[in-house]
C-alpha cells in the first residue's frame, strides 16, 4: 500500500512518493530535540527550591541543545537528494487493540526540519531573554519549567509520523499555554485569559478529535503516509469533512475567526510568552497543520474555499483591530491574528501557496518575536507601562531597542528588501493569481497593516514624551538586547530563504510542485501595487498620529468603527450572544429537567412511599384498644357487608 503512487500526486504535483525511509547517523537523534525541553521540565517543576538558583540556566541550556541538534540534523538533511529527504524513527507501539495500530513514530522531513529551526532557535533567544525579563520574579524557575514543556510538546507536534502524535503534542502545547498565559494568576485577569484560552481551543480540539477518528474509520490509519495514500479513494463528502473538521481545529490554536477572541486576552502572560507562543511557534500550529495536510484539502476544494474565506476575514478583522489598540502588546496581538490569517490564506490557495505560507510563517516567526520582545524591553524601561499614550521619544533612551524594533516594523510592512516584504508579497501574488478579489482583501490588508503599525511606532519611539514623572525609561541589559539583534538580522535576512525558489524546491517534497502558469499580473506590478498600497498607510498614519497630539485619554468623541475595533469588533459580545447565553439557558434547561423530571421519576416512587408508610405507622401505635377498636369496626364493615348482599 505505502509503495503506491497515489492519482492526486500525478495530477496536482508531478512528483513521485516515496516511503520514508528509517533514520541513520545524525537523523536517528530526533527523538533528543524533543528529550532535552522535555527533561529540563521534570527537572525544574520537580526540582523544587533546590533548583531556584540554577533552574534558568538549565532551562535555556538544554533548548539551545535541541537547536545544535536541528541545525545538524538539517545539514545531514541538505546533504540528502530530495526524494530521499523524509526519513522516520519507530520509538515504540503506543496503540495496539483491535484495528488500532499506531507507533509511537517520528517524521523527520523538510517541513518539519524548518518548524525544528524556528522552535528550538527562536524559542532558545526567548529564553535567554527570559534571563533578564524574568530576573526578579520569585517563581523564575517554574517560569522556565512551562517554557521547557512548551518546547518539547510544540517539538513533538511537528515531529510526530501520525496525527494521533501530533495530537499528543497539540494537547501539550495547550496545556502549557494555558500555564503560563495565567503564569501571574494572582491576578484575575490573567487567571480569566488563561481560562479563556483553554476554553475556546477545546472547541477546536473537538475538531481535531473528530478528524482522527473519521480517518480511523475510513483509512483504518491515521499515520500520515497511510492517509496520504488512500485519501483518493475516499468519498469527496468524507474529505470535505475532514477538512472542515482540521480546520476547525486549526481556528483554535492559531486564533482564527471565529475562534480568535482569546488571543488579545493571553497578552496578559509575561512578555516572553507573548513573543513565544502568541508570535512564533504555537499559533502557527494551526498552519502546519493545513500544510500536512495537503494531500486532503487537495482533494477537498469546498474546503479549501472554507479556509481561503476564513483566512480573509482573519486578516482584515486583526488589522483592524490593531489600528485602535492602545496597548502595545494587543496591537501586536492583533497583528498576529492578521500575519497568521495571511498563512492561512497561502495554505488555502493550494500547490501554488504551500510554499509562501510557510515562508512567511518562518519570516513573521523572526520579526513578530523582535517585536514583542522589544515591547517588553520597552515595558522593562517604562515600568511596565503598556499603554503607547504614555510613551513618545523612547527611542532617545532605548537606542538598541528602538533600531531593531524598527527592522521588525520594516519587515512587516513589507518595506523593499526586508523578509515580510519576499514572503507577504509572493502570498499577495498567488491570491492575486486565484482570485482576484481574494487577492485585492489581501492588499488591502497589507495597506492597514502600514496603517497600524506606523502607529505604534510613532506613539513609542517618535511623537512628544508623554510618560509620567516617576518613570525613568532606560535600555535593557545585554542579556535581553542581543537576543533582539540576532532577531533584528533575520528580519532583515529572512528573504534569502526565497533565492532561487530555494524553499518552493526544498518543500517540493512535502508540499508538492505547483504547475507552471502565467499569471495575470507581472511579479513586478504585484510588488509595486503592495508598497504603493503599504506607503498610503503609513502616509495616512503620519497625518492621523505623527502630525498631530496624541492624547493620554482616549477621546469620547470617536467613530462607530473605532469603537468597534476597541472592542474587538465585538467578537466576544458575539460569542456570548451565539454560544454563552445559549449555553447557558440549554445548561439552566436540562438542569430542570433531570431535578424535576429525571429526579422525579427516580425518587418520587419512594417518597410517596414512604409518606404512605409514615400513615400506617399511625395505625401500629402498641396500644390495645386501639387494636380492639379497629377489630369491632373490621367486624362491623363485614356484617354490614353481609346484610348489604342478603338484602340484594
Amino acid at each position: 500500500m505505502y509503495s503506491q503512487i497515489t492519482a492526486w500526486h500525478d495530477a496536482a504535483v508531478n512528483i513521485p512518493v516515496v516511503d520514508p525511509s528509517p533514520t541513520s547517523g545524525v537523523l536517528s537523534l530526533a527523538w533528543l530535540v524533543i528529550a532535552l525541553p522535555l527533561a529540563g521540565a521534570v527537572i525544574l517543576l520537580l526540582g523544587g527550591r533546590y533548583a531556584d538558583k540554577w533552574g534558568h540556566l538549565l532551562g535555556t541550556a538544554l533548548p539551545i541543545g535541541s537547536f545544535v541538534v536541528s541545525l545538524l540534523m538539517f545539514v545531514s538533511l541538505l546533504g540528502r537528494d530530495a526524494n530521499d529527504r523524509q526519513v522516520t524513527q519507530h520509538l515504540w507501539q503506543w496503540f495496539d487493540v483491535g484495528r488500532l495500530h499506531v507507533g509511537f513514530d517520528l517524521l523527520y522531513d523538510p517541513l518539519s526540519a524548518l518548524f525544528l529551526l524556528l522552535i528550538t532557535g527562536v524559542g532558545s533567544l526567548i529564553h535567554v531573554y527570559s534571563i533578564g525579563y524574568m530576573e526578579h520574579d520569585p517563581r523564575r524557575r517554574r517560569f522556565f519549567g512551562y517554557l521547557n514543556l512548551f518546547v518539547a510538546a510544540m517539538l513533538l507536534l511537528v515531529l510526530s509520523e501520525n496525527y494521533l502524535g501530533l495530537f499528543l503534542g497539540w494537547e501539550g502545547v495547550g496545556l502549557a499555554s494555558y500555564l503560563l498565559i495565567g503564569f501571574w494568576q494572582h491576578k484575575p485577569s490573567a487567571a480569566a485569559a488563561a481560562k479563556k484560552a483553554f476554553v475556546i481551543n477545546r472547541v477546536g480540539d473537538i475538531g481535531m478529535s473528530l478528524a482522527i477518528a473519521l480517518m480511523f474509520v475510513t483509512f483504518g490509519t491515521t499515520s500520515f503516509t497511510g492517509v496520504s495514500h488512500l485519501a483518493a479513494g475516499a468519498s469527496d463528502n468524507t474529505l470535505n469533512a475532514l477538512g472542515l473538521l482540521l480546520l476547525l481545529a486549526a481556528c483554535g490554536k492559531s486564533a482564527q475567526v471565529p475562534l480568535q477572541s482569546w488571543l488579545l486576552d493571553a497578552m496578559e502572560g509575561p512578555t516572553p510568552v507573548s513573543a513565544l507562543i502568541h508570535a512564533a511557534t504555537m499559533v502557527t500550529a494551526g498552519v502546519y497543520l493545513i500544510v500536512r495536510s495537503n494531500f486532503i484539502f487537495e482533494l477537498a476544494p469546498k474546503a479549501q474555499t472554507v479556509v481561503v474565506i476564513v483566512a480573509v476575514v482573519t486578516l482584515l478583522w486583526g488589522a483592524i483591530i490593531g489600528c485602535a489598540k492602545d496597548d502595545i502588546k494587543k496591537a501586536l496581538a492583533g497583528s498576529t491574528m492578521s500575519q497568521i490569517g495571511y498563512m492561512m490564506l497561502g495554505a488555502g490557495l493550494g500547490v501554488g501557496g504551500y510554499a509562501f505560507a510557510i515562508f512567511h510563517l518562518l519570516t513573521h516567526g523572526f520579526f513578530k518575536a523582535n517585536m514583542f520582545l522589544g515591547a517588553g524591553s520597552v515595558m522593562h524601561g517604562m515600568n511596565d507601562e503598556v499603554d503607547m499614550r504614555r510613551y513618545g521619544a523612547v527611542r532617545h533612551a532605548m537606542p538598541i531597542t528602538f533600531l531593531t524594533f524598527a527592522m521588525g516594523y520594516l519587515a512587516i510592512i513589507g518595506f523593499p528588501g526586508f523578509s515580510g516584504f519576499w514572503s507577504k508579497d509572493k502570498i499577495i501574488e498567488v491570491a492575486l493569481a486565484d482570485n482576484w478579489v481574494v487577492g485585492l482583501f489581501a492588499l488591502l490588508g497589507a495597506g492597514i497593516t502600514g496603517f497600524y503599525m506606523t502607529r505604534l511606532m510613532l506613539m513609542t519611539f517618535f511623537t512628544e514624551k508623554r510618560w509620567k514623572e516617576d518613570v525613568h525609561p532606560h535600555e535593557s541589559p545585554a542579556v535581553m538586547t542581543v537576543p533582539l539583534i540576532v532577531l533584528a538580522a533575520l528580519s532583515v535576512l529572512g528573504g534569502v530563504m526565497l533565492a532561487g525558489n530555494w524553499i518552493q524546491d526544498f518543500l517540493a517534497p512535502v508540499t508538492g510542485v505547483a504547475p507552471h502558469e502565467n499569471p495575470p499580473l507581472p511579479a513586478i506590478v504585484v510588488t509595486l501595487l503592495a508598497v504603493l498600497v503599504v506607503a498610503v498607510g503609513v502616509a495616512t498614519a503620519w497625518f492621523l498620529v505623527g502630525k498631530r497630539e496624541v492624547s493620554v485619554t482616549a477621546p469620547q468623541d470617536v467613530s462607530f468603527a473605532t469603537t468597534a475595533a476597541r472592542n474587538d469588533l465585538y467578537g466576544d459580545a458575539i460569542n456570548d450572544a451565539l454560544v454563552v447565553r445559549p449555553g447557558k439557558s440549554l445548561i439552566r434547561t436540562l438542569l430542570s429537567i433531570d431535578r424535576y423530571g429525571v429526579d422525579g421519576v427516580t425518587t418520587g416512587g419512594p417518597i410517596a412511599l414512604g409518606a404512605l408508610a409514615g400513615q400506617l405507622r399511625r395505625v401500629q401505635n402498641g396500644f390495645v384498644r386501639s387494636y380492639a377498636l379497629s377489630l369491632l369496626g373490621g367486624v362491623l364493615l363485614v356484617v354490614l357487608a353481609l346484610l348489604v348482599v342478603n338484602v340484594g
